[in-house]
């Protein structure tokens, strides 16, 4: 027998809601295409309990199919224009496959503010299909009032996933939704913004949510990372030292081989958060163009277990990195929602923690999702 999300939920006590969520996007790269795409796989889908992909069938009430998209931003000459459901598809997003049909959506792309946006090295590096095209080139379109866009499309939550290194941008972004339009933000990009206290007191006093900074992915090399570091300290194991390659071949490890501070910055934390001293960390990143979108990560822990005898272990990870992140983000926008619907703002500790590599107050993954349950049944305003 095959039962409708909605009345599985409805027969399994879970409240539901008809409301949509508001949602829009600055940056329609990977990460946006498969949030999209995602919205579309999953409406009306079938099943029981587990739906595979999905951390949360129903989360406080919305289904994925809730998300709305109501606005989308970005800068390159070929989405700039184009209806949301054909920018996603559009060169250099790289993924390697499509998981749904997404219909026309009635959202144009609109320019946003370029700022720190466009590095010369982006524009330099040939296009994925192997034409002489670059990788982008930035659209002539004049730039819209970002946050007067929020406000006419009554944007609910904006989902912040523009290059990694562009901090004056995103910060534009996050002034725009925070302080001014009063809509809810999340920081998939290793920019601070939820850790910023400047921020969390706006976000407090105009009674909006942030959750980041910088997307943890669904099982990405972060999380596998941490569950082999705890995995050492709780069987008794003294980690002497770990370290974390990754490779893939799109504009986002363009930008981290030449600005990838911040993102050094939050894998290290979301590492050496996790262990109670001091240990040697490394994380590295390199760009191989032909992998496109899918991402491989390279994670080696060693330690001295019984009697000082060493132990190594080596793990290696691969993934379509846009779809990795996008499960992630749907529960954080509908986290989002729920907290302004219980008029909570500030930023989200228990969400954040759960999802982001470098949270206001970083948590075990354990006690996070704890938090997080108690959190989304509205026991907890964190």
């Amino acid at each position: 027998m095959v039962i409708c999300l909605r009345d599985y939920a409805e027969r399994s006590g879970a409240s539901v809601t008809s409301k949509k969520i508001r949602v829009a996007i600055a940056g329609v790269g990977n990460c946006a295409s498969a949030l999209v795409q995602g919205v579309s796989y999953y409406k009306g889908k079938t099943g029981s309990e587990l739906v595979p992909g999905l951390m949360h069938t129903i989360l406080g009430g919305y289904a994925v199919e809730d998300l709305e998209f109501v606005a989308a931003f970005d800068m390159d000459k070929k989405k700039v224009g184009k209806d949301l459901s054909e920018a996603i598809f559009a060169p250099p997003i790289a993924l390697p496959m499509k998981i749904a049909d997404v219909p026309r959506l009635g959202v144009e792309v609109m320019m946003g503010p370029v700022l720190d946006g466009a590095p010369e090295h982006l524009r330099k590096i040939p296009a994925y299909k192997g034409t002489s095209e670059y990788v982008f080139e930035v659209s002539d379109a004049k730039p819209v009032d970002v946050a007067d866009v929020l406000r006419s499309t009554r944007t609910e939550v904006l989902v912040n996933l523009i290059p990694t290194g562009a901090g004056r941008a995103t910060r534009y972004y996050a002034d725009a939704a925070i302080k001014e339009a009063k809509a809810g933000f999340v920081n998939g990009i290793p920019e601070f913004i939820a850790c910023d206290p400047e921020y969390q007191r706006i976000a407090s006093a105009n009674g909006v949510p942030i959750i980041g900074d910088d997307v943890k992915s669904q099982v990405g090399a972060s999380i596998l990372h941490r569950t082999l570091l705890k995995l050492f300290m709780d069987r008794g194991v003294k980690i002497k030292d770990t370290y974390q390659l990754n490779y893939a071949g799109d504009t986002d490890f363009v930008n981290l081989v030449h600005r990838g501070e911040t993102k050094e910055v939050t894998k290290l934390s979301a590492l050496e958060s996790l262990v109670p001293y001091k240990i040697d960390t490394s994380v590295g990143f390199g760009f191989i163009r032909a992998l496109g979108d899918c991402k491989m990560a390279i994670i080696r822990v060693r330690g001295e277990k019984f009697g000082g005898v060493p132990v190594e272990v080596e793990a290696k990870l691969t993934v379509i990195d846009g779809y990795n992140s996008a499960g992630v983000l749907i529960d954080c926008v509908r986290c989002a929602k729920i907290a302004m619907d219980r008029r909570i703002g500030g930023p989200l500790l228990s969400t954040s923690a759960c999802f982001m590599k470098h949270p206001p107050k970083p948590l075990t993954d354990e006690v996070a999702r704890q938090m997080l349950e108690e959190f989304i049944k509205g026991k907890s305003r964190e």
